[in-house]
């Protein structure tokens, strides 16, 4: 499978995003307004539909344990430990690390959903569902904490102002109550979903600025390595010890080398913190996922 050509379209609308902002009279004035509709109306829509499609089944819950477990430690590496390394504290930017962090841990939902289905057909595609179900509200909780503890801000209020984490326990209520969206309007939100991942891309291109990424060196290798190299090798590890199906194995080891999620950026920029620093690490993660994704899966 040609794992760079199905990475190589987000990449191209990241830097379609940069080329038009710097180039082109569609500057940041016109990609301001972009970002804040990605982020409080398009990628919502996007995470209620995923949630709400996919069904939590007992038979998987030893799959989802696995992939709750890998995304936990990559959340306790990179928010609690990289500070206090002793190595690393002293070239670590407390506020570049409390918007960047999340880089580490979170996961581009719409590379993984597309990826499974390829790889496994439908029920890759469900027990990745399962996965975005059970682990984005877990990532988005610890995103929001570093940004609002850095801050000041109240935690509490912070996440209940957060449009991805209301969306996430909305979604998940309605999953539970065995509820399904209607038909009338399941196209409509189908197409927001979709457009999110284009505009927030390229908004994400647009606030990209370089120079940004060698102001935090070590914090930069270091998110990174959490994201792709130190979560599929924990992965690999658990497998050692776990018995999965083949399906479970593949979409597993998948969702821990994906690259990171898009709206990273938006959610840093919406709570004041370096935008442009956190889209650079986006970029380079997509880029990094077109070598993690290949390696890990051929480690099986």
């Amino acid at each position: 499978m040609n794992y760079i050509s199905l990475l190589l379209p987000d990449f191209l609308l990241i830097l379609s995003g940069y080329l038009l902002c710097r180039f082109t009279a569609l500057n940041e004035r016109v990609w301001a307004p972009v970002e804040s509709l990605v982020y409080f109306l398009l990628f919502p829509a996007l995470l209620f539909t995923s949630i709400v499609k996919s069904r939590i089944e007992l038979n998987s819950l030893l799959f989802l344990g696995c992939g709750l477990i890998i995304t936990l430690c990559a959340v306790v590496c990179a928010v609690f430990l990289l500070p206090k390394l002793p190595i690393l504290r002293g070239y670590i930017n407390p506020t570049s690390h409390a918007g960047g962090a999340q880089t580490a841990y979170r996961f581009n939902s719409f590379i993984a959903l597309s990826l499974s289905e390829r790889l496994a057909g439908a029920q890759g595609l469900f027990l990745m569902a399962m996965l975005i179900a059970v682990c984005v509200p877990v990532v988005n909780v610890f995103a929001v904490w570093p940004m609002a503890k850095q801050s000041n801000r109240h935690f509490l209020m912070e996440l209940r102002q957060n449009p991805l984490i209301v969306t996430t326990v909305l979604a998940l209520c309605v999953n539970m109550l065995g509820f399904e969206i209607p038909q009338l309007i399941a196209p409509t939100l189908s197409r927001m979903g979709a457009s999110s991942i284009v505009l927030g891309l390229m908004a994400a291109g647009a606030g990209l600025k370089l120079q940004y990424l060698s102001v935090d060196k070590v914090l930069s290798v270091s998110l990174l390595f959490i994201r792709h190299v130190l979560s599929p090798l924990l992965c690999l590890l658990l497998l050692h010890f776990v018995k999965l199906s083949t399906t479970e194995t593949q979409i597993l080891i998948t969702f821990t080398a994906l690259p990171t999620a898009s709206s990273c950026y938006v959610l840093a920029s919406r709570m004041g913190y370096n935008g442009p620093y956190v889209a650079g690490l986006v970029t380079l993660s997509v880029l990094l996922g077109m070598l993690s994704l290949p390696l890990a899966l051929s480690s099986l």
